[in-house]
């Protein structure tokens, strides 16, 4: 790709011409309401889900909290990552577009239990834009990549190269495909012109929930105070010391959450909505140390790298270098906060369940914090007040499967049982035939 030297300033407008740029190619995804979670969120945790945190035996927040839910997994390939893909080969040159892209997946593989591997959605994404814009792609996968991630790939008119699992192993291989072919190479995440690709979903979600407040201002915790009528007050700083428009604008957002892993998405809307009066969080795992955004930040310096086999797959990789730079600056994102798997998996049954919205656990990390991180939900009722957020959650994709949800919920032939179960002769509970 160009030097970042060349590349398109991290600023709104940069996104602004990022969204035009892609707009045709790409899905304007759906923002969806729950009143279901709206009133769980908005009620406190029981003092038992605080047992062995530093908020065991504190009264539970109880902020007032509306949801507005961008489903990315709706976008094409199923996830957020083809806005910054397509926004890449945008900004290439004729001369650098013929003779094609190349990228590799990202982060570490590591097999789990099952025996799966998982990987990240970029060379899906970069093959779909390649091949809509007729332009050749070489994607390097290591050899114990899945089948089915093999064939999607190749099923998109890639040429697919192996590798060895590592990183560096990777990289080495694609170097070769470089010097062998003059590819451009087009990285998962810490580029420019991926950050301000990603960013798009904001600038939509922003217009998506101002239309739906317009139209219906008893969505939003703010109610009908300047709907219709154009702005309504709001404090003109936030604890956390960034200065905010002392005036707000019917349908406009308190805050946004995000899933961070290698930051482009996080980095992307923070660019985005830098300056309009909504702050931007992010959400991490804590599994095995998943979280490097947030104690990256804490100890002030970046964390390279990253081993865990959190069940937020797509959060595996380590925050990227120019993402930090906008991740750690408070006055773009204001936090980041972690969450446990367990968490992680209540977050997307009720997404699943509730919403009948089809999911994978890393999209499912936003909703998570919102719902269970004390120290978030604490800042929401401290600052929110008697009024309480509006909040974006970025649901970022649902490329997983039913086996695979599955196995994470454990279900199979010891959960087959109803709750309106029999029991056996034996004393087993046994699944019962009841209509409906």
């Amino acid at each position: 790709m160009p030097q970042r030297s060349e590349s398109l300033l991290l600023n709104r407008s940069s996104v602004q011409v990022a969204q035009k740029a892609i707009q045709q190619y790409i899905h304007y995804t759906p923002v969806v309401t729950s009143k279901t979670l709206n009133e769980l969120a908005s009620t406190p945790q029981s003092s038992g889900a605080l047992i062995d945190t530093k908020y065991e035996g504190s009264n539970p927040a109880h902020p007032k909290i509306r949801f507005f839910f961008k489903c990315e997994n709706y976008q094409k390939i199923g996830a957020f990552k083809s806005r910054g893909a397509f926004h890449a080969l945008s900004r290439l040159s004729k001369e650098q577009l013929s003779k094609g892209v190349v990228t590799h997946s990202s982060g570490e593989f590591y097999k789990n239990t099952e025996d799966e591997i998982t990987e990240g959605n970029h060379a899906q994404a970069l093959a779909l834009a390649a091949r809509t814009h007729g332009v050749k792609a070489y994607i390097v996968m290591p050899t114990i990549s899945t089948p089915s991630k093999i064939a999607a790939t190749k099923g998109y008119g890639a040429e697919v190269i192996f590798s060895g699992s590592t990183s560096q192993e990777r990289e080495a291989v694609v170097e070769d495909v470089i010097k062998k072919t003059g590819a451009t190479l087009i990285p998962p995440y810490d580029h420019p012109h991926i950050i301000l690709g990603q960013g798009t979903m904001a600038l939509e979600l922003e217009k998506q929930v101002q239309e739906l407040v317009e139209n219906e201002p008893s969505l939003s915790v703010h109610g009908p105070c300047g709907a219709g009528r154009g702005l309504s007050h709001i404090d003109d700083t936030s604890q956390h010391g960034n200065v905010r428009s002392c005036e707000r604008r019917a349908g406009q957002l308190d805050a946004v959450v995000a899933p961070l892993g290698g930051g482009g998405m996080l980095a992307g809307i923070a660019t985005a909505l830098y300056h309009t009066g909504t702050r931007v969080f992010g959400a991490e795992p804590s599994f095995e140390g998943a979280d490097d955004g947030r104690r990256g930040l804490e100890a002030k310096q970046r964390i390279t790298t990253v081993k865990t086999l959190t069940i937020a797959d797509g959060l595996r990789t380590p925050m990227g270098e120019i993402n930090w730079t906008v991740i750690s600056d408070k006055s773009k994102v204001e936090g980041v906060f972690a969450v446990t798997e367990e968490q992680i998996l209540s977050a997307m049954r009720l997404v699943v369940e509730r919403m009948k919205v089809f999911i994978e656990p890393s999209a499912a990390v936003a909703l998570a914090v919102c719902l269970y991180n004390e120290e978030f939900r604490e800042v929401v009722e401290e600052e929110g007040g008697e009024e309480g957020w509006d909040i974006g959650v970025i649901l970022s994709g649902g490329n997983t499967t039913f086996e695979a949800t599955s196995k994470m919920f454990g279900t199979g032939e010891r959960r087959a049982e109803r709750a309106e179960a029999k029991v056996g002769r034996d004393g087993e509970r046994l699944a019962e035939n009841v209509a409906g």
